[in-house]
């Protein structure tokens, strides 16, 4: 019986075990066959049904010959949405084994006041070292940081058109990040002015390669105003501002459209700027602008938050109180208002005629100074201080003593004098009761900084009319000439005048002394453009030595243009030897000409100067 019992519970373990194993084997029959149709449905919803699968346990093996290496990742990607990614094989293949394309070819430059910095990769075939070299003659002194690599690969065709026109771009912008491509140039950059700006968004945009497309960005940041100033008058003969800053076009239209209603009747503009004491500035000024026009006549003035609003002699005193009143309840927070009524001063027989100070400058820089001073010390003050602004060659004196002045009368004069050296000429009379100052100015925001003067060291109750006058001709930036001007101008100095060398030397003659002076006069007017001055040989002699000799001719050009103290950062010197003949070698009237010395504006699609008339031979009894 016991050994029945025994067998009965072996069999029993058997059977049990069979059935775990057979329910085992289908369990896992049925988890392959679930995770390959829902892996297959997947891979086929996504359109990847060159995609095999199989499975082997848990684990899901895919293969196939995938299109490509996107399309691998992809099918990947499937399954594993599918399944546990861990449980997914790769065995796929790649059906695209063709070498990867050429690389997208770029550059960034970055410029500053204190480097130049170029990151990017550049093809090996171009003419990666006269790049460099350009790169370093635009950066003169400062350091050059370069971290571009090289590609074996074709250079497209719009490459060298694309970095000539970069380079133009970094030569006349001191601040700038200019991307290339290889048919695209990206632009960002400060100017020092609106009017710069405009000029140096005009010519890039103007001078952009054929091919090239450019995407051209340049700020100009608004200078900084102190003190921020308005002064707007009303008198008999019409309404206009004496200076007028606003820190935004908005608040300049606000107060301009106050100041048409008031009688202003010429174009007039405001300097935008920062500094503005708050942002109700524009509200303020034209609120200002309003009370000033009820009143009908005076002046209104704002200094920073300081609002003075002063009438004429006889406003009647009731309408005055109450205008004023009003303005000081409207005017925003922050500014203050000082209210001020003329009145009239009636003469007295046997008093003493009001002092006055009258100071004249003439356009050759003379300045006479006539009237009262306090003492000898005031006087010696005076003079000092006019030394200091005019120069002590040019500058007349011709002060009496007198007592009893009114106080701060030498402030007045000083100040006076400071406003009269922001003109070209000009006359300023000084009373105890007001300021007369005319003349005329190269300066489009003269009248705004004599103004500030004025208010600044007076205070803004000081009483001044200014008749100042804008002279485009006196402008000297509107007086500036361009790079071709410039170098037509130098080709008619040297057509007359030749730069001559002492002979078989790089030595110039002591002769020509007058004509470098002539040549830098020509450049003090210039606006900064690529010039480049170069050196030319005849044939004889070895090449070598040709190339060497016109090299160190042109530096010695360049060295004595230095030394006259011409400031053009891209004026450059380059020897071409004997490559670039203009005459007969043969012929010894054909070898004097082509011993010269070139000035040529360099093109900004081109590394070779552009060809211009502009030449300097030797002595005759030189040989090359």
């Amino acid at each position: 019986m016991k050994f029945i019992s025994v067998m009965l519970s072996a069999a029993a373990f058997a059977i049990a075990g069979l059935g775990a194993y057979f329910t085992a084997r289908m369990t896992v029959t049925w988890i392959e066959d679930s995770s390959t149709r829902a892996v297959e449905k997947q891979l086929r919803m996504e359109g990847h049904s060159w995609a095999k699968v199989q499975t082997y346990g848990l684990q899901v093996i895919l293969e196939g010959d995938a299109p490509s290496e996107a399309d691998r990742f992809k099918a990947l990607a499937a399954a594993g949405m599918t399944v546990e990614a861990a449980r997914v094989i790769d065995n796929f293949t790649i059906q695209d084994r063709s070498p990867p394309g050429a690389p997208k070819f770029s550059v960034e430059i970055l410029r500053n006041d204190t480097s130049i910095s170029l990151i990017g990769l550049i093809p090996t075939s171009a003419n990666n070292t006269n790049f460099r070299n350009r790169i370093l003659r635009i950066a003169d002194d400062l350091p050059v940081a370069d971290f571009m690599e090289t590609a074996d690969y074709p250079e497209p065709d719009t490459w060298s058109s694309a970095i000539s026109y970069a380079l133009l771009a970094l030569e006349r912008l001191e601040r700038s990040k200019i991307s290339v491509g290889e048919d695209l140039v990206k632009i960002v950059a400060i100017g020092d002015s609106p009017k710069q700006k405009s000029k140096l968004f005009e010519e890039l945009t103007r001078r952009t390669p054929e091919g090239i497309k450019s995407n051209i960005s340049i700020s100009a940041p608004r200078p900084v105003i102190t003190p921020f100033t308005l002064r707007f008058r009303i008198t008999p003969d019409g309404a206009w501002f004496d200076a007028c800053s606003a820190d935004s076009s908005k608040a300049a239209k606000r107060i301009l459209n106050a100041a048409k209603v008031a009688g202003l009747q010429k174009n007039a503009t405001c300097r935008q700027g920062l500094g503005v004491p708050s942002p109700m500035w524009g509200e303020a000024a034209a609120l200002s602008i309003t009370a000033l026009t009820k009143l009908g006549g005076g002046s209104v003035t704002l200094s920073d938050a300081d609002v003075t609003l002063t009438a004429t002699e006889g406003t009647d005193p009731k309408l005055f109180d109450k205008i004023t009143s009003r303005l000081g309840a409207d005017l925003p927070e922050v500014f203050a208002l000082k209210k001020v009524l003329l009145v009239k001063i009636e003469e007295v027989d046997g008093q003493e005629t009001p002092p006055e100070m009258i100071a004249t400058l003439s356009p050759e820089g003379q300045v006479q100074i006539r009237g009262y001073v306090n003492d000898a010390w005031a006087k010696r003050t005076l003079e000092t201080f006019a030394y200091a602004i005019f120069g002590t060659e040019d500058v007349f004196l011709s002060a009496k003593l007198r007592e009893n002045l009114p106080n701060g009368w030498l402030v007045r004069i000083m100040a006076s004098l400071a406003a009269l050296g922001k003109l070209n000429s000009g006359l300023v009379n000084v009373t105890p009761s007001s300021i007369s100052l005319s003349g005329l100015t190269g300066n489009t925001a003269a009248k705004t900084q004599i103004s500030q003067i004025l208010l600044d060291k007076i205070g803004n109750a000081a009483e001044f009319e200014l008749d100042v006058a804008y002279l485009e001709q006196l402008d000297p930036l509107a007086q500036m000439q361009s790079g071709p001007e410039c170098v037509d101008e130098i080709s008619t100095l040297i057509a007359n005048n030749k730069i001559t060398f002492e002979p078989g030397s790089t030595t110039l003659d002591s002769n020509n002394q007058n004509i470098i002076d002539a040549i830098a006069e020509v450049f003090s007017r210039c606006l900064e453009a690529p010039i480049e001055i170069g050196g030319h040989t005849d044939s004889q002699g070895r090449e070598e030595m040709n190339l060497n000799l016109s090299q160190s001719r042109a530096d010695a050009v360049l060295n004595a243009l230095r030394s006259a103290r011409v400031k053009l950062k891209t004026l450059t010197s380059v020897g071409y030897g004997e490559a670039q003949p203009i005459a007969d070698n043969t012929t010894e009237s054909g070898r004097e000409a082509n011993r010269r010395i070139t000035f040529g504006l360099l093109l900004p699609d081109k590394t070779a100067p552009q060809d211009l008339p502009a030449t300097a031979e030797e002595t005759n009894n030189e040989q090359n």
